[in-house]
């Protein structure tokens, strides 16, 4: 099969979940595929980059749109009904590439990671296509919404209306759907949102497995820090949790690491010198292996945490909320420790501290769970399947 894939980013570096996600899917479709690779980005992509994906892909193609460009866009759809986040993306030089890129290599079918990049293959219907929601983003923003401040909530419930009508009316226009887990299916307002098929994330065992570290932290959070859920739940970790630690271990120490910190999230190792902020590092395994246990009170957000997979995939024990667990699906209090408050982290956090056997036993029931049902092969395996019998009806419907 020939495979043209729509990308909002281009999938390398691994540094934010759906370049994760793609970069996975793709180099497996690759292995029986052509793969025909459309990447849309607003900053230059460098070339060592765009090399190392040509060694699984026939052709790529990475659109560069101007910042100023997106701005005017932005402005329009104020006036329209695309949400932003659609409009972000849709632009006349990415319209004249895909369009381009269907006439000179005619795909058997097209791929469309997230409703960001639907609006560019609207206007070709006999193509048969396959939306991959990963997550859905209407319920984010949702989310999102309830902590915000006032004067941006009428902006953001516009955003979560917009999105919910695009998520709908993408659904009706798509061969099938694909999402990253049962619960973010839930989240789908369509009424026939059961026949999106559940493709979970797998993760890289042969990357992300056990290293003996030297602990020099007691706490880690990874993550692309400039994105809202993450800062919202460092925000809570150090502001409502940790001051309950410190009662009791006040030399406690926290690395928050990931690409891209926003001026909240420096802000909080300006004013306490128990918190680190990395950054951006090479090796983020570097980064799980220098603590004791790994924290994500995740508040907001939707989709699987890649962070709690690879935390578990490397032997750390984990500490999370339920609402990011409901995607993961561990046995709490086997593979993983729930909290609901403030104080039931901060007891976690101290009794995972406190008991070295306690820690290992949590360490090695999340890294059994994870190892026996993450597997990027499997999820692969899946898609490709979809997308062979999505491909096959069309062709031979009347």
């Amino acid at each position: 099969m020939k495979l043209l894939v729509l990308l909002s980013r281009v999938p390398y570096p691994l540094e934010k979940g759906d370049k994760l996600r793609a970069y996975h899917l793709v180099t497996r479709l690759a292995r029986k595929h052509e793969i025909i690779l459309c990447c849309l980005s607003d900053g230059p992509t460098p070339a060592e980059h765009v090399a190392h994906l040509r060694a699984f892909c026939s052709h790529i193609e990475v659109v560069r749109v101007p910042r100023w460009r997106i701005v005017l866009k932005l402005g329009a759809a104020l006036f329209s009904r695309l949400p932003f986040q659609v409009a972000y993306f849709n632009h006349a030089s990415a319209q004249r590439a895909v369009d381009r890129l269907i006439r000179d290599h005619a795909p058997d079918h097209v791929l469309c990671q997230l409703v960001r990049t639907t609006e560019l293959v609207r206007n070709h219907p006999t193509l048969p296509k396959t939306l991959d929601y990963m997550d859905t983003l209407s319920k984010g923003m949702e989310r999102r919404t309830r902590n915000a401040p006032l004067y941006l909530r009428p902006i953001l419930q516009a955003e979560t209306r917009r999105l919910i009508r695009y998520e709908n009316l993408m659904f009706d226009l798509f061969d099938a759907s694909v999402i990253i887990s049962a619960q973010d299916r839930e989240y789908l307002y369509h009424p026939l949102r059961d026949q999106v098929k559940v493709i979970p994330n797998g993760v890289d065992t042969e990357h992300f497995s056990p290293q003996e570290n030297e602990k020099k932290y007691d706490l880690v959070f990874t993550g692309n820090m400039n994105y809202p859920p993450n800062i919202d739940s460092v925000i809570y970790l150090v502001h409502k949790v940790l001051p309950l630690v410190y009662a009791q271990r006040p030399a406690t120490t926290l690395l928050i690491s990931g690409v891209d910190p926003s001026a909240e999230v420096r802000d909080l190792a300006r004013r306490d010198p128990r918190i680190v902020v990395s950054g951006w590092v090479k090796d983020i395994r570097n980064s799980y292996a220098s603590a004791r246990i790994f924290v994500a009170p995740m508040q907001i957000g939707t989709g699987l945490q890649n962070k709690l997979l690879e935390a578990m995939a490397m032997r750390i024990p984990c500490v999370t909320s339920a609402l990011a667990n409901n995607a993961v699906q561990a046995a709490p209090g086997r593979s993983i420790l729930l909290g609901r408050t403030p104080q039931e982290y901060a007891t976690h956090i101290l009794r995972l501290l406190d008991d070295h056997t306690e820690r290992e036993r949590l360490a090695e029931e999340g890294f059994r769970f994870v190892r026996n049902q993450f597997n990027w092969d499997h999820s692969a395996n899946d898609l490709e399947r979809l997308l062979t019998l999505a491909t096959t009806a069309r062709v031979a419907a009347p």
